[in-house]
C-alpha cells in the first residue's frame, strides 16, 4: 500500500478547493445578511405599526420562520416552489431561504432596539409636527445602530454557519466541498479540521469588526 501524503502535503492539495467553497459561503452570508436585514426592517416596522393587520402579518411571518427548521425552508424553496411555478437555481434558492429565515431573527433584534428608545422622544417629535414615519426614520432609527451592533453581528455569525445547510441542494459552498473531499480521499480529519478553522475565522473576523465599530462609536461619543 503506498504511503499516504503528509498532513501538509495533503492540505496543499485540497485547500484551494476548500477556499473556493468558503468564497461561496462568504457570498451567501453577505447577500443573505443584506436580504435578511431588509426583510427584518420591514417586519420590525410592521411589529411596531399602529395597524393591527401589519402587526399580525409580521407576527405570523416571524412565528413561521422561527418555528420551522431552516433545513425545511431550504428544501421547500428549492424543491416545492417549482410546483407553484417558481423555479430557482440552487444559489438564488439558497440566498432566498437564508434571507427569509434570518429576516425573522433580525426583525426581533430591530424591534427590541426600536422599543428600547425612550417613548418621550417619539412624543416630542410628534409634538413638533413630525409624522410617524418621519419620527421613525429621523429620530428613532438613528439612535438604535449602536445597540444593534452586537446582536446583528451575532446573527451574521450564526448565518455564516447556517449556510452549511444549503449543501443539501448541492450548492458548492464550504461544507458541500468538504464532504465531497472527505468522501473522495477518505481523510475526513484533515478536511473537516480546515473547514472548522474556516468557519471560526469568519466568526472571529465579524467579532473583530464589531469590536472596532463599538470602540470607534464610543470614542466619538456616539
Amino acid at each position: 500500500m503506498p504511503d499516504q501524503p503528509s498532513f501538509w502535503t495533503f492540505s496543499a492539495q485540497v485547500l484551494p478547493r476548500i477556499l473556493v467553497g468558503f468564497r461561496l459561503t462568504i457570498e451567501l452570508t453577505l447577500l443573505a445578511g443584506v436580504g435578511g436585514l431588509t426583510i427584518g426592517l420591514l417586519l420590525a416596522a410592521g411589529r411596531v405599526s399602529p395597524w393591527a393587520a401589519a402587526r399580525n402579518a409580521a407576527r405570523v411571518y416571524i412565528a413561521i420562520f422561527r418555528g420551522t427548521p431552516l433545513l425545511l425552508q431550504i428544501l421547500f424553496t428549492y424543491f416545492a416552489l417549482p410546483s407553484l411555478g417558481v423555479r430557482l437555481d440552487a444559489f438564488p434558492a439558497g440566498v432566498l431561504a437564508l434571507s427569509a429565515n434570518s429576516g425573522a431573527y433580525f426583525a426581533e433584534i430591530l424591534r427590541a432596539a426600536i422599543e428600547s428608545i425612550d417613548r418621550g422622544q417619539t412624543e416630542a417629535a410628534r409634538a413638533l409636527g413630525m409624522s410617524r414615519d418621519q419620527t421613525m426614520w429621523r429620530i428613532i432609527l438613528p439612535q438604535t445602530y449602536r445597540r444593534l451592533i452586537p446582536p446583528v453581528v451575532n446573527e451574521l455569525a450564526a448565518l455564516s454557519k447556517d449556510t452549511s445547510l444549503v449543501s443539501v441542494i448541492t450548492l458548492g459552498e464550504a461544507m458541500y466541498v468538504t464532504q465531497r473531499l472527505g468522501a473522495t480521499y477518505l481523510r475526513p480529519w484533515e478536511v473537516y479540521a480546515w473547514a472548522a478553522l474556516g468557519y471560526l475565522t469568519i466568526v472571529l473576523v465579524l467579532s473583530s469588526v464589531a469590536s472596532r465599530l463599538e470602540a470607534r462609536l464610543a470614542a466619538q461619543g456616539g
